[in-house]
């Protein structure tokens, strides 16, 4: 070992002589050979850790590390043959979403659909007209507790031109995409508005970036703004109203997701922690979307995901008591064994809680909020 440490030579990555390398600009190559230095730096701090340890301990820890690179190879083996199930699965799920998105729009009727008015105002011709499900996809995403946090009243009226929600996967770079089909509207002109996640490791996940389509507004329309028409003062020589444009809540906020800047070191620590809780949840929307709405969008426009959603929560919360239990019990029996060690006269007068830490067993106000 010698305690010397080995250098590298990486010259060669700029030497023409290597296709690799001859295939990047100078700037990606510079970049290479910078990542390269950081990882090679990374395993001499790695080689020096090992020989830090006595010969016995670094054998063991070799022969661990032989161990480790077994799993990770059937855990690598594992995330592809998941992706490929997935895959699969996702093919066989199409011709249902088809059914679905055929059946919500009045592309098809089903068979034994009632002729006759089924409603009040059905029969007073009011939506006698109504084709397949209205409002399908409105209710299904105002049912989930998290989206429906997202959608304001203006955003509804939008809303319900959208006819279909779809997801994919993407291979490079890796990530999803998302694809929201609306009918034409007088709100926007794009018939697809599209969001897209950039994953630097899927199975983690880890998101890189996120983008989404610029929306197309009609003059008046966009429910992310809101006008403010103020009058000028008086004596004021501009007659016209000052107009003022804000930002306002909105749904459709989805599509301009925060941007990740070039140079991450520009930020400052309390902004990229707000950076980063923005992504959170920005994904947080994204991926409930793809894993929940779009699979069981039926169960969230009856409202029975609701239902089940709750159903699993209460079995957790009865796993959650049952340990507290567990551990009351635990404790109560540890207290009785010193209680029985104890002479009988030393706990006399004593208040019920005080075995307990007497006052301290009601919590104080600040934690009953929490």
């Amino acid at each position: 070992m010698g305690g010397e440490k080995k250098s590298v030579d990486l010259s060669d990555l700029n030497n023409p002589l290597v296709p690799a390398a001859a295939a990047l600009s100078a700037e990606d190559r510079a970049g290479l050979v910078n990542a390269l230095k950081d990882k090679l730096q990374g395993l001499a701090d790695h080689a020096d850790l090992l020989e830090s340890l006595p010969p016995n301990v670094r054998t063991r820890v070799e022969f661990l590390r032989g161990i480790q690179s077994q799993h990770d190879e059937m855990e690598a083996k594992f995330f592809e043959e998941r992706t490929a199930l997935e895959d699969k699965y996702q093919k066989l799920y199409e011709p249902l979403y088809t059914k679905r998105y055929e059946i919500v729009n009045g592309v098809v009727e089903v068979d034994g659909a009632a002729k006759e008015p089924t409603s009040e105002k059905a029969a007073e011709g009011e939506d006698s007209d109504a084709k397949g499900v209205p409002d399908f996809w409105l209710t299904a995403l105002k049912t989930n507790e998290i989206l429906t946090e997202e959608i304001q009243e203006r955003d509804e009226a939008v809303l319900k031109y959208l006819k279909d929600i779809k997801w994919s996967r993407i291979a490079d770079p890796k990530g999803f995409k998302l694809e929201f089909f609306f009918d034409t509207n007088p709100f926007f002109k794009n018939s697809v508005l599209t969001k897209i996640y950039h994953m630097v490791d899927e199975d983690d996940p880890i998101l890189e970036k996120a983008i989404g389509t610029e929306i197309e507004w009609y003059p008046g329309k966009n429910v992310t703004q809101k006008v403010l028409k103020r009058k000028p003062k008086k004596g004021s020589k501009n007659t016209k109203p000052i107009t003022k444009i804000e930002e306002c809540e909105s749904f459709f906020n989805f599509f301009s997701p925060p941007e990740v800047p070039e140079d991450e070191e520009e930020l400052d620590e309390d902004a990229a922690d707000e950076l980063q809780g923005q992504m959170e949840h920005d994904y947080d929307i994204g991926s409930t979307i793809r894993d929940k709405i779009i699979p069981h969008a039926v169960s969230w426009f009856t409202g029975e995901a609701v239902q089940a959603e709750d159903f699993e929560d209460m079995e957790d919360g009865d796993e959650d008591d049952d340990d507290d239990e567990d551990e009351d019990e635990d404790e109560d029996e540890d207290e009785d064994d010193e209680e029985l060690s104890k002479p009988k006269n030393k706990l006399a007068g004593k208040p019920k809680g005080a075995a307990k830490g007497g006052a301290q067993g009601e919590q104080p106000t600040e934690c009953k909020q929490q």
